[in-house]
């Protein structure tokens, strides 16, 4: 008998919800909720009271409705907990999280869940009584009862059937988040296991990867991480470096495939043929910004003095989207490239991978041939991906302690002649352990770097008084908190505080009024600066209807250039202190200083953000373009300027491209950007603006990102001190089971 079919069910698993003690000031339950779990007809009725409150999505109740429907169908009288379990799986689906875990679901339903949501009323004025909330209908339950009631149902199997959900482990999945997740972890577990030319380290091919790295690298009395990593990732066919700004991922990367290149002729497999090498990266602004690095780096490589004959043509500089590699269709989560259609590479690179989902990451293994490397660059610690997953994370859960083997650590120093430390030798390391790499050193920041030294300890959660002390007293040459320690400030002076940043960037609250530091070169670093300074630029050129338009051009990149000297970023969309209420915010107050003509519609210097790839016009999401009067040197000399938005062509040229606004269909003003939009950018000075209470985006990887967006200069405005040192102590946690399929291969 299913649990459902049993009409005292609700009283045989504890459920006598008028009994329990209110939960967080929770008024007594109704009667309706007290047998919400009796039938599913009560049960989906409560999901529509959650929808109605806001709990939940309306595709989360119609999931559950499905569910119930193809049960019926089957002559089936469906579990009532089957069907709140599948509207929550589906919610937490849209929450980021791969599956979930009836474990934890069960321990600590509301903190699982994060419901009720903090932006809804405790007691929704549209429900016929207080709602209950999850903790108080599955706090009581039996996890064995769960367990029974998806096993009695035909729409859940362990993923043999095609069934809807597949319960596996305790984990509960749509079928197919469960699906991506096997093919990831087959895809992985496949490379690793497949024999290496280069795993003998007195091999012919070891021996010139050995010579390569010497060339690459420079003697060091240090470990050098960058030449552990390239060695761990030319004898794997996957591979993993991960490490935090600066560390030199990119530098890395290049050296690698110069080094897999000079090895290529050793490969028996190979035949004396290169490698077919692809980069990509998840977004057009991550691509762009790998574009415009990636180039340099590859002509300083000394290919003359590497064995194998390495050429320029032999190494890529050209990045593009993963969606444009593998041949986005539209309307359609297909591609062009898949199993049956593999990808014409030998090895791809894709940096940013923390921003790569659960579905793009499995699109990327069905498209590569079962031979290809695959290596992922990313900081680990950054945000998750905004869909379902967190991929990079789970890979790299071990990568701080390494966890190589002895056999592991004995080849590396044959190989690099590179000794490990001893904490990082493992004698009981796993397979997946011995693919990882992590950079440990950064190039950008020094030791006494206030923007490292902070972004260390928010990732750590090592916060401390002296630390916050320091950032609010400007005892960091590079770090400002403007409002400081102000437990609770007045949200009118916080609001002037903003219209005042925004505008030069405050130099005077830094230390020595932002003067006197030098860049990693040695050369003077301008003091930060603001929004007004590419306003300036902007409106103070001298250019005409006569200048030929390469000087248009050198003047959109400079003013292009300059925007991306300051950025403010924030956590939250809606609100005062989201996206929305900072950009009318700041687009009235350069209206007022006549900085720009008005606010809204198009104006001469608003600056805009691409929200989706439109590969017509050759704009990906994250593109950032600023609006010109431009009197088009094709027209007549006594012709009005037309509106132009200038785009910087993201193809290591420098060319611009001048683009009618009326072509442009998916933008935002961005003189805030999310954190999240920000992933894959960088700017020389970074204002991160909190709000003045916590919420669960507000989140230890959230404030870690918005600080290591800041190249030179970092100032930190919040609403309130506290809501800064508390979303320290969150921390994004999403419910998987990839690291465990990899551990038990």
């Amino acid at each position: 008998m299913n649990p459902g079919d049993n009409p005292d069910y609700p009283q045989q698993i504890g459920l006598e919800f008028g009994d329990n003690p209110p939960v967080d000031n929770e008024a007594p339950l109704s009667v309706d909720n007290a047998v919400a779990l009796s039938t599913p007809e009560q049960t989906t009725t409560l999901l529509q009271q959650w929808q109605d409150a806001g709990w939940l999505r309306p595709l989360d109740t119609g999931f559950a409705r499905l569910i119930g429907d193809l049960c019926w169908q089957q002559g089936e009288h469906t579990a009532p907990l089957v069907l709140l379990l599948a509207a929550l799986v589906s919610h937490q689906v849209g929450r980021g999280h791969v599956c979930i875990d009836l474990s934890a679901l069960l321990a600590d339903a509301d903190n699982t869940l994060a419901l009720p949501p903090e932006d809804t009323p405790k007691s929704p004025a549209v429900a016929p009584a207080p709602l209950a909330r999850p903790q108080a209908l599955l706090a009581r339950i039996p996890l064995a009862d769960c367990q029974a009631a998806l096993a009695g149902s035909s729409a859940v199997s362990d993923g043999r059937q095609a069934t809807p959900l597949v319960f596996e482990g305790n984990r509960l999945y749509l079928r197919r988040l469960w699906r991506y997740e096997q093919g990831i972890a087959e895809g992985i577990r496949l490379r690793l296991s497949l024999p290496s030319a280069l795993a003998d380290a007195d091999s012919s091919a070891a021996n010139t990867l050995s010579r390569a790295l010497q060339v690459l690298f420079r003697p060091s009395d240090a470990v050098n991480y960058q030449k552990l990593a390239c060695a761990l990732a030319a004898r794997n066919r996957f591979a993993v470096v991960t490490g935090g700004p600066g560390t030199g991922k990119t530098t890395t990367v290049v050296n690698l495939l110069a080094a897999l290149q000079a090895v290529a002729g050793e490969i028996p497999e190979r035949a004396g043929r290169k490698y077919r090498i692809r980069l990509a990266a998840p977004t057009g602004k991550a691509a762009a910004r790998l574009n415009e690095s990636i180039g340099g780096a590859v002509r300083q490589l000394p290919l003359a003095e590497l064995p194998g004959q390495v050429t320029l043509e032999d190494i890529p500089t050209r990045v593009t989207t993963l969606h444009r590699l593998l041949g986005s269709r539209p309307d359609t989560r297909k591609f062009r490239h898949h199993q049956d259609n593999p990808l014409p590479v030998d090895i791809l690179v894709i940096d940013e991978a923390s921003m790569v989902d659960v579905d793009l990451m499995a699109s990327v293994f069905a498209a590569l041939p079962a031979r290809a490397h695959l290596i992922l660059l990313g900081d680990k610690d950054q945000l998750a991906s905004v869909d379902a997953g967190a991929v990079l994370g789970e890979l790299c859960q071990r990568a701080p302690r390494a966890h190589y083997t002895p056999a592991t650590a004995d080849w590396l120093a044959r190989i690099t002649g590179e000794q490990l430390p001893e904490q990082l030798v493992d004698s009981c390391g796993q397979v997946l352990d011995q693919a990882v790499a992590m950079l440990r050193k950064s190039y950008r920041f020094s030791d006494d770097s206030g923007i490292r030294q902070l972004a260390e300890a928010v990732n750590t959660n090592t916060l401390n008084p002296t630390i916050l002390q320091q950032a609010s007293n400007a005892a960091f040459d590079d770090v400002i908190w403007l409002n400081g320690l102000t437990p609770q400030p007045e949200p009118d002076a916080t609001r002037a505080l903003i219209a005042r940043h925004l505008l030069d960037g405050t130099p005077q609250a830094f230390r020595q009024q932002g003067q006197g530091r030098t860049n990693a070169n040695g050369d003077p670093l301008p003091p930060p600066v603001g929004y007004g300074h590419y306003l300036q630029l902007l409106h103070n050129h001298q250019l005409t209807h006569a200048s030929p338009l390469s000087d248009w051009d050198a003047l959109a990149r400079t003013v292009l250039e300059a925007f991306g000297e300051f950025q403010i970023l924030c956590a939250l969309r809606r609100g005062p202190w989201g996206v929305e209420g900072l950009n009318q915010q700041i687009a009235g107050e350069l209206n007022r200083l006549k900085l720009i003509e008005r606010t809204e519609g198009w104006y001469q210097g608003r600056p805009v953000l691409i929200t989706g790839n439109d590969y017509n016009l050759g704009l990906m999401n994250g593109d950032i373009g600023i609006t010109f009067d431009w009197p088009d040197p094709a027209a007549a000399p006594n012709k009005e300027p037309q509106r132009r938005v200038a785009f910087p062509s993201n193809d290591g040229s420098e060319g611009i491209r001048w683009i009618s606004p009326s072509r442009l269909q998916q933008l935002e003003t961005v003189y805030a950007m999310t954190v999240h939009k920000s992933q894959g950018s960088e700017f020389n000075h970074t204002c991160l603006v909190l709000p003045d209470r916590l919420s669960p985006v507000l989140t230890r990887e959230l404030v870690y990102t918005g600080i290591t967006r800041a190249r030179n200069w970092f100032s930190l405005i919040t609403g309130d001190a506290q809501v800064f040192q508390d979303s320290v102590e969150q921390q994004v946690v999403r419910a998987s089971g990839l690291a465990l399929r990899l551990v038990e291969q």
